[in-house]
């Protein structure tokens, strides 16, 4: 038996975007976050409730600002102590690592779906993805995007606007568009 959609999704492959099983599991997460960008400021109870349904793991040590957004929630892998400002995107075609302590200022945007650069190929309708992975204690400054594939290394700032197109080191300040390293801290 061949592999199913998703499983192709998530090993970064080339797979349909509308298989019912995909549509119905990103229905899932719009409710759940559309559910928590609807909570009040004091609704912190049923913001955990939310977050854990939509994103499972260290939820309990997370601090996410409504509003925010994903695709499937369950390729989020949150270390301890995370914090997203207002207006984080994540979308989570594949898995989506996230280490302890980080902090993602406002309009951070990390992406793991991406299209083929071949015309035929992208109008084909099929899409695929590639691994983020972000280690601790990084701090993501406002408006960063975090291209498909990129790896970024413990104790690391990335600049505000940044565009992250590449793998950038741990212990740095990296900054730009697109991002390269600035100093070593």
């Amino acid at each position: 038996m061949g592999k199913t959609e998703k499983e192709i999704m998530l090993e970064g492959g080339m797979y349909d975007p509308l298989d019912p099983v995909l549509v119905a599991e990103r229905d899932k997460a719009r409710t759940l976050f559309q559910q928590f960008n609807l909570t009040g400021e004091h609704e912190l109870e049923k913001r955990k409730t939310i977050l854990k349904e939509l994103l499972g793991s260290n939820v309990e040590t997370a601090n996410i600002q409504p509003p925010f957004y994903c695709d499937y929630g369950y390729n989020i892998l949150l270390g301890k102590n995370c914090f997203f400002n207002f207006d984080c995107v994540i979308l989570d075609v594949c898995r989506v690592y996230l280490g302890d302590n980080l902090m993602a200022a406002p309009k951070v945007q990390i992406y793991t779906a991406t299209h083929p650069l071949d015309a035929k190929l992208r109008n084909s309708g099929r899409e695929l993805g590639a691994e983020v992975k972000i280690g601790n204690n990084v701090w993501l400054g406002g408006g960063c995007i975090i291209c498909p594939g990129v790896t970024i290394g413990d104790n690391t700032t990335i600049g505000a606007g940044s565009v992250v197109t590449k793998d950038i080191p741990a212990n740095v300040f990296a900054a730009g568009n697109p991002c390269k390293v600035i100093k070593e801290i």
